[in-house]
Parts: C-alpha cells; sequence; structure tokens
C-alpha cells in the first residue's frame, strides 16, 4: 500500500472520528435540551427520540439501513466510505447523551451554536469523502451527478424535515430548529466549498 493512500486513510479515519465527536456534542449539548431538530435522518432520529425516549443514535442506523443498501448496488465507494461514518456518529451521539442537561443555555444561543458545532461536524467529514450516511449519502451522489454544492442539497432536504417536524414539535421548535438548519447548511457548505476551491490550485 502507497503512503499517500495510508495518510489518505488515516486522514479520513481522523475525520469520522472528530466530525462524530462534534455532531454528538451538538445534538446532546444544544439540540435535545429544546427539543430542536437537524435535518435529515438525524431529524427524523430525534423526533422519534422526543416522542418514543429511543436512543438517537441507534434510530439513526436503523433509519439508514435501506440507504446504506442502495448505496451498496448504486455506489459502493459511498457505502464504504458512509458506513463507517454512520456507525461512529451513531455511537457518539448514545454515549455523550449525557450532556443533554449540562449547558441550560436559551433557545436562540443553543439553535446556533447547535448549528454551527453541527456543520463543522458534517463538514469536516464530507470535506474528506465520509459522511453520516443517511441523507447526506443521498447528497453526496447527487452533489457528484448534478456537480451541484453538497451543503446546499443538504440544506434542502434539511428544510423538508423541518418541515414535518412542524406538525410535531409545534412552531417554537418548528422556528428555531429552521435557524439551526440554516446554520448547519451555511457551514457545512463554506467547510465543502473551500476544499472545492484548495483543490483548483
Amino acid at each position: 500500500m502507497k503512503i499517500s493512500k495510508v495518510i489518505v486513510i488515516i486522514q479520513q479515519f481522523a475525520a469520522i472520528v472528530i466530525g462524530s465527536m462534534l455532531i454528538g456534542f451538538g445534538i446532546n449539548g444544544f439540540l435535545v435540551p429544546h427539543h430542536l431538530l437537524d435535518g435529515g435522518i438525524v431529524g427524523v432520529a430525534l423526533i422519534l427520540h422526543y416522542y418514543f425516549h429511543v436512543q438517537t443514535g441507534l434510530c439513526m442506523i436503523v433509519l439508514s439501513i435501506p440507504l446504506c443498501l442502495f448505496a451498496w448496488y448504486l455506489e459502493r465507494n459511498y457505502f464504504f466510505s458512509s458506513f463507517h461514518g454512520l456507525m461512529v456518529s451513531s455511537f457518539f451521539i448514545d454515549w455523550l447523551s449525557p450532556l443533554q442537561s449540562q449547558f441550560p443555555l436559551p433557545i436562540l444561543v443553543s439553535s446556533l451554536l447547535g448549528g454551527v458545532i453541527n456543520g463543522v461536524g458534517f463538514g469536516l467529514m464530507l470535506r474528506f469523502e465520509t459522511s453520516t450516511a443517511g441523507t447526506d449519502l443521498i447528497a453526496q451522489m447527487l452533489s457528484k451527478t448534478f456537480t451541484l454544492n453538497i451543503g446546499v442539497i443538504i440544506f434542502l432536504i434539511d428544510g423538508l424535515v423541518a418541515v414535518l417536524g412542524f406538525q410535531a414539535l409545534g412552531f417554537k421548535s418548528f422556528f428555531y430548529s429552521c435557524i439551526t438548519i440554516i446554520t448547519v447548511g451555511v457551514v457545512t457548505s463554506m467547510i465543502v466549498k473551500n476544499n472545492d476551491q484548495s483543490h483548483n490550485y
């Protein structure tokens, strides 16, 4: 195995671990205390967590299985890079659940901080061509097919999840969840866009 290949694997592994820790920290520390949503599969898993008190990370794994199977048949490179991200991020989301009572901040501050931290986590993983699977996996494939910014695609998908959560969580949670989702989309887009620009030089 070439040294350059080993370096890429190490970088991707580090991105998965650090990105997953940030996502687990952002979700448990800032979103869950106010019943806020992120987008995509994470948002759906959070809705299930709020209503049925099931583990968010475990829900992510179950919900992502159909998408992972789809990726297995369509683009196996995406499957392998995303599967590891899914398992590690799900682990950290559930493992860091004790943080849910550690940061009693106002809802606006929590929605912004949660959005920034999650955006950095998702962006870092996408920058090194991995993800948490789920809708990120769809976004990766759409981005490659139509040459669209992946952060924008994630933002649109996440917006749909927020709309779905409106009836379940009420207007207040919906409004601040939208702030979180927009923040995640902007931060993710900036990180991935900067990476794309660096490859052009």
